[in-house]
């Protein structure tokens, strides 16, 4: 099998060795108003995220306007009780909108793609030149969909949530048999849980995955805080996703599980942190621990000796600082006898080290 661990998004390379792809998800918060939508790309551009992403797609387009109990979201979440047709109205980003805020977040040196969720919406975004498609962990068992998504020849982001092992094997097959090369697909572990809860996270599926699958993995995430997707970059998550809102007080379908502005800041600082800190397999001291050295134990003479005089644990002891022979070596040094004088406080070394033993 071959490595096709990265995708390349706009001549970005995504995957292990480069660095984390970071992407702000819009979705719903712009709450219906295209100024804060820029004010959304414009405080993530400041954050140092690397894309933005929306979500395209009419309420027609996703499910029927029907009120039957079928069609009514149900369970414990933000969304109980509403009939989908509704939910999708509100949250859904007017189509005439997408290409002056691909032009905003270019403008700001950010890529711009979207999740579609129909073929229309895939015909609209290829026209509309966008460098990558996301597919949602909703539509991850719609293989139709994800053959027409890879019949346009560009990198597909796949979240998992809720996905069978087989569930995703189904996918990444079609995906792969259908792109234009094996380089075409990132998978994303993903919770479909609004807001996620740390426990059901399952992180340590990162890199299982990614062998498995042999492409790149990252994190669509929707926990609260930032722990989660840092901890998901140190287990070898090339690409993070997550919601951003400007103030998770909005009154709007997906602010509260949203990470604000200044946090999206925090994250990115974070995780290039981490990513320096990951660094590569090394051992010895680093630039930074040389002038350290001094302080590790070595062999000092500890009392004042005559020349022919014996080398005993009395007068030879391993202590700080570092500047005589290293500790190892006072098993084969006890017994020997010294070359000339030495006065006490002087690093032992192998000129001060008589060839015999004394009898």
């Amino acid at each position: 099998m071959t490595n096709s661990r990265f995708i390349d998004i706009n001549g970005r390379r995504v995957g292990k060795g480069y660095p984390t792809y970071i992407i702000a998800e819009i979705s719903a918060n712009h709450n219906g108003s295209y100024e804060k939508a820029v004010r959304l790309i414009e405080h993530c551009s400041d954050a140092g995220v690397d894309a933005i992403k929306l979500q395209t797609y009419t309420p027609d387009t996703l499910t029927l306007n029907v009120d039957t109990d079928m069609f009514m979201v149900k369970g414990d979440n933000l969304w109980k009780n509403r009939s989908l047709y509704d939910l999708y109205s509100e949250a859904q980003t007017p189509w005439e909108w997408h290409s002056d805020l691909k032009r905003t977040a270019n403008d700001l040196g950010l890529e711009l793609f979207s999740s579609p969720f129909d073929p229309s919406a895939v015909d609209f975004l290829n026209e509309l030149g966008v460098p990558a498609y996301k597919i949602a962990s909703f539509e991850i068992t719609d293989t139709n969909l994800i053959e027409y998504i890879a019949s346009k020849r560009k990198p597909m982001l796949l979240s998992t949530g809720m996905a069978t092992l087989a569930q995703i094997e189904s996918a990444v097959k079609v995906a792969k048999s259908s792109a234009d090369n094996e380089n075409s697909l990132l998978l994303f572990k993903c919770v479909s849980a609004y807001p996620a809860p740390p426990e059901s996270m399952n992180l340590n599926s990162i890199p299982y995955i990614s062998n498995v699958f042999d492409v790149p993995v990252g994190l669509s995430d929707h926990t609260l805080g930032n722990e989660i997707p840092i901890a998901a970059v140190a287990l070898g998550a090339v690409a993070i996703e997550k919601h951003v809102t400007l103030s998770r007080q909005d009154d709007g379908p997906d602010s509260a599980f949203s990470t604000e502005p200044a946090e999206m800041k925090n994250l990115v600082q974070q995780i290039r942190n981490v990513e320096k800190g990951l660094g590569n397999i090394f051992f010895g001291p680093t630039k930074w621990e040389k002038e350290n050295v001094q302080f590790q134990r070595s062999l000092f003479v500890t009392k004042d000796i005559t020349s022919g005089s014996k080398f005993t644990h009395d007068n030879v002891k391993s202590i700080r600082p570092g500047y005589g022979l290293p500790p190892s070596y006072l098993g084969e040094i006890i017994g020997m006898v010294a070359s000339e004088d030495i006065k006490k406080g002087t690093p032992l070394t192998w000129e001060l080290l008589s060839n015999k033993h004394k009898n």
